[in-house]
């Protein structure tokens, strides 16, 4: 990542407290009981879905029902 093109992410609290965290370049999506806990989650699952796609294996399918489009 760099400056000229900076990740993008959308980070909103839920009723139940939780927080919800989503990269919008890659649509890949985490949660977590904290804003910090959320990110964190999210840097992980952005970081496992580029690992899958790097070595051509099919990513797990999403599992966040806390989030639907």
């Amino acid at each position: 990542m760099s400056v000229e093109n900076p990740r993008r992410i959308t980070l909103q609290e839920e009723d139940d407290g939780w927080w919800c965290a989503i990269d919008e370049e890659t649509g890949v999506a985490s949660q977590g009981p904290t804003r910090k806990e959320a990110l964190e989650n999210l840097d992980e699952a952005v970081e496992l879905t580029e690992e899958a796609l790097a070595e051509d294996t099919p990513a797990p399918e999403p599992n966040a029902p806390w989030f639907s489009e």
